[in-house]
């Protein structure tokens, strides 16, 4: 019999976490847990909420309710919601990236890459200006910080380009400095937003080796935020499948991808996609689920919002300024709905089609 895994073995965890911003509840009751070592993905659709568990857990937002844990490996635990936010990246050693790049764009190279480690350099100095003066232990200091920097140049594959400006980089080079920027801070869990957003497919190759180098290299954890399919299929160890900032599934990349709450929440169950999608991934079963759809008036408007829906199909008001999504909204329980209904009768199943009509054909199949 295997032993349970010890709390030590999971880096992260967030317990009952939500977030509110007044009457809009943007994450409701979300657990999970990312594994020391491990890739973990956070996914789902636009407005899912899943930039929002990142500032939670990186302290740019404080949550409303529960708890988000981050065990390091030299047993020490904090709880993240209760640190300062400039304490995350000190004590409990968290580094992230954002969306949109944040680059010293006139810096160069190297100089963005030291400037991530003030905290050790100012130390060296004595919080003075003792650096100027030549001492040992800042001269010391400061060869370490160039070194670590040039080694996390050439591993994200730019140690040619040190001395140009961080801003005349190419984007895909650019997300790869962000993220040798983060590294040189020491992390234990790296948070990266979106890293393959706008990648072509040999940027997001050079990516992805960069990101395995880092998990099998170093003993950093990420937790990565990506659309990329490819990209969070590939080098995912676990993913998390975010809806209405609600978790509808949680597992590896293959049973989350055929999970049919996964499919109904990205596509829509009454989209002609998701027959091509599910005959591709080749689930008969999950076919057999999904082979009627809902009623279409729930899916997303033209006027689509970032709740996926058009604001006045799927929020309700009322006094008080409490906002809820609406009953029918979300296509993972539409597919729980269907999964908990009893199931028809062959007989019934014969009878349902009208004599001499004509099956009209679904999803690309012929």
């Amino acid at each position: 019999m295997s032993a349970s895994p010890s709390t030590n073995d999971f880096i992260l965890q967030v317990e009952h976490l939500s977030m509110k911003f007044g009457g809009l509840i943007a994450i409701g009751d979300l657990s999970f847990q990312a594994r020391r070592g491990e890739i973990t993905a956070l996914i789902g659709p636009n407005g899912a909420g899943k930039t929002t568990v990142f500032n939670c857990i990186t302290g740019f937002y404080k949550p409303s309710e529960g708890m988000i844990t981050l065990n390091r490996i030299d047993g020490s635990s904090y709880l993240l919601e209760r640190l300062p936010n400039h304490e995350i990246p000190a004590r409990a050693k968290v580094a992230r990236t954002f969306q949109n790049i944040r680059l010293f764009s006139g810096m160069t190279l190297l100089e963005n890459l030291l400037v991530a480690q003030h905290n050790k350099l100012m130390k060296a100095s004595g919080y003075t200006m003792l650096g100027l003066f030549g001492f040992s232990s800042y001269r010391k200091a400061s060869a370490e910080s160039i070194d670590l920097a040039k080694h996390w140049l050439e591993k994200a594959n730019l140690v040619d380009r040190a001395d140009d400006p961080a801003g005349d980089l190419p984007y895909g080079a650019q997300r790869r400095l962000e993220i040798a920027r983060a590294m040189c801070t020491g992390p234990e869990l790296l948070c990266l937003d979106e890293p393959a957003a706008g990648l072509n497919p040999k940027e997001s190759a050079a990516l992805n080796a960069l990101l395995m180098d880092i998990k099998n290299n170093t003993g950093t954890s990420i937790l990565l935020i990506e659309h990329d399919m490819s990209v969070v299929m590939q080098i995912s160890d676990h993913v998390v499948v975010l809806e209405y900032g609600r978790k509808i599934s949680d597992g590896s990349p293959q049973s989350v991808r055929t999970d049919p709450r996964v499919i109904a929440a990205y596509l829509g169950v009454d989209d002609e996609e998701v027959e091509t999608v599910l005959i591709e991934v080749g689930d008969e079963d999950v076919i057999e689920q999904l082979d009627t759809g809902p009623d279409a008036a729930h899916g997303p408007g033209t006027s689509s919002s970032f709740l996926a829906g058009p604001v006045t199909d799927t929020i309700g008001h009322s006094e008080g300024e409490r906002v809820t999504v609406s009953k029918g909204a979300s296509k993972a329980e539409q597919v729980d709905a269907k999964a908990n209904a009893a199931p028809r009768k062959p007989a019934e199943r014969a009878t349902a089609k009208p004599t001499g009509s004509t099956p009209k054909p679904r999803g690309g199949r012929k």
